[in-house]
C-alpha cells in the first residue's frame, strides 16, 4: 500500500476529503517523527510502538570485493506490533508449531 492508497483508504473510512485526509496522515507522520527526534518512544496502543536505537560500530565487507569495511555507529527506528495487531496476522494459526 502506497501513501495515495491509505489517503484514499482514510478518506472513505472517516468520510473527508482526499485532501484533508492526505493533511492528517502528513500530520501524524510528522507527529511521530518529531516525537522521535526529541528521544521519546511513541506508543499507539493496539497498533506498535516506535523507538530509536542505536547502533553501534562494527566490521562488514563489501560483497562486491570481498574487503573487511568499517561501519560506523548509528540511530534507527524499530518499530514493535501490539498486542493486537499480532493477534490479527495469527488468527487461526495454531501456536507453537
Amino acid at each position: 500500500m502506497k501513501k495515495d492508497d491509505l489517503v484514499r483508504f482514510v478518506s472513505e473510512n472517516v468520510n473527508i476529503t482526499r485532501k484533508a485526509a492526505g493533511k492528517a496522515i502528513d500530520a501524524i507522520r510528522e507527529g511521530i517523527a518529531s516525537g522521535l527526534e526529541k528521544g521519546d518512544s511513541v506508543s499507539l496502543i493496539g497498533f506498535g510502538n516506535f523507538k530509536v536505537v542505536e547502533r553501534s560500530a562494527r566490521q562488514g565487507r563489501n560483497p562486491r570485493t570481498g574487503e573487511k569495511i568499517h561501519i560506523p555507529a548509528s540511530k534507527t527506528v524499530k518499530f514493535t506490533p501490539g498486542k493486537a495487531l499480532k493477534e490479527r496476522f495469527n488468527r487461526g494459526t495454531e501456536q507453537g508449531v
